[in-house]
């Protein structure tokens, strides 16, 4: 479940974020910083496990 949760709010994050991007290189500098985003909320989810 909390996987899924996860999951669903990072497509809705890379969505809001490309929806925002002008150029290739934007885009590629959103998504990763989405990426990392979802990373950190992976781990503080594990450490609260």
């Amino acid at each position: 479940m909390k996987k899924t949760v996860i999951a669903l709010g990072a497509i809705l994050v890379s969505s809001f974020v490309l929806s925002a991007c002008n150029t290739v290189q934007g885009a590629g500098k959103d998504i990763e910083r989405g990426g990392e985003k979802v990373q950190d909320a992976a781990v503080k989810t594990k450490e609260k496990m």
